[in-house]
């Protein structure tokens, strides 16, 4: 694995009444990446945040942001997550007509643009795009709601991106992210199966040291199971 390590918190499972702090504390905290996971009722069964919440925590922090976005068409709404101050987009092929186009288009408004599957979705949908993104997640649970159970049988898939990306001569370019049930008990089986770059929500925020303990335990972790 030649890409970094990165932990990149979900705020999901942050106080929504409180966002703004919980922005912070992440930063603060030794985050890398600020992870908003957007979901529109349809494609998902839940509704979270439009971009006025993520343009609102924008001046807090330095830190990239990162939108997951679990809605239907992304591409007809992109530029609001990106004038909003998102820096990348991650985007399902389940739910966009022409994947293709809609990277493209991220990719023209000056963000990076990435792929993410569901768990019943097979690695090979995203072969054609690997030229297009500069980063593929897996879903270790099913998209919609925070708190649910790591999925162990993801880690085959995991690993089948993983040389997927290598075969391709694009591994020192596209980084491989894991969400969902992702914590001190799970984090250093998917690093093993190749992921890098680690979403954790329930296991940041509910932390019974705090959000700076969570990810610098989860970092170590993952840092000592990359070898």
């Amino acid at each position: 694995m030649t890409r970094p390590i990165q932990i990149s918190p979900s705020v999901l499972a942050a106080d929504a009444a409180r966002m703004g702090e919980e922005v912070a504390a992440l930063a603060a905290g030794g985050a890398d990446i600020v992870h908003w996971d957007v979901m529109d009722g349809v494609f998902v069964p839940n509704i979270t945040f439009g971009p006025h919440v993520v343009e609102a925590c924008r001046p807090i922090t330095d830190l990239p942001f990162e939108a997951h976005l679990m809605v239907q068409d992304a591409c007809a709404f992109a530029d609001r997550w990106v004038d909003a101050g998102c820096s990348r987009l991650i985007v399902h092929p389940e739910a966009e007509v022409h994947l293709h186009r809609t990277l493209g288009h991220i990719r023209s408004l000056g963000a990076s643009a990435a792929v993410v599957l569901n768990p019943s979705t097979p690695a090979i949908a995203i072969r054609h795009v690997l030229d297009l993104v500069d980063l593929v997640l897996v879903m270790t649970v099913n998209p919609g709601f925070g708190g649910q159970s790591y999925l162990p049988t993801m880690e085959p898939k995991i690993a089948e991106i993983r040389a997927m990306i290598d075969d391709a001569g694009l591994g020192d370019q596209i980084d491989l992210e894991v969400d969902g049930g992702v914590g001190a008990d799970t984090i250093e089986a998917a690093t093993r199966a190749g992921a890098n770059v680690f979403v954790a929500g329930s296991a940041v925020f509910n932390h019974p040291d705090g959000v700076a303990a969570a990810i610098t335990e989860l970092r170590e972790l993952a840092t000592a199971a990359a070898g």
